[in-house]
């Protein structure tokens, strides 16, 4: 199983989490109690219900670089191209915006 922390402005927002029976990305608590809490994404509003999806959600997915940048990253990484959630983990923990991914590997969450 590969998991992230999804944080928005530098404040932890959720748990983006992969396993055999696909994609699942879960708000945290605290930050849905949050006077400043809102939705990472028009397409994920704040609930406390899980989203799941087969597919890695199309906004995680627009936050992966695309060509020579996204070629960088598959060669010096080894990433296959169809592995999106290996390619967030290694590409967006700095990403432009105020979205970013941290593997729990890298981070204590």
């Amino acid at each position: 199983m590969k998991k992230a922390a999804i944080f928005l402005y530098n404040t932890k927002a959720g748990i983006l989490t992969e396993d055999e029976n696909g994609f699942t990305f879960q708000y945290d608590n605290l930050f849905l109690q949050s006077a400043d809490a809102e939705a990472v994404s028009l397409t994920l509003p704040l609930t406390d219900v899980a989203y799941r999806s087969n597919v890695l959600f199309p906004f995680f997915d627009g936050l992966i670089p695309e060509g020579w940048l996204l070629d960088m990253a598959e060669k010096n990484w080894k990433i296959n191209n169809r592995d999106r959630m290996s390619l967030l983990l290694a590409c967006c923990k700095d990403c432009i915006g105020a979205v970013s991914v941290v593997s729990f590997e890298n981070e204590e969450v």
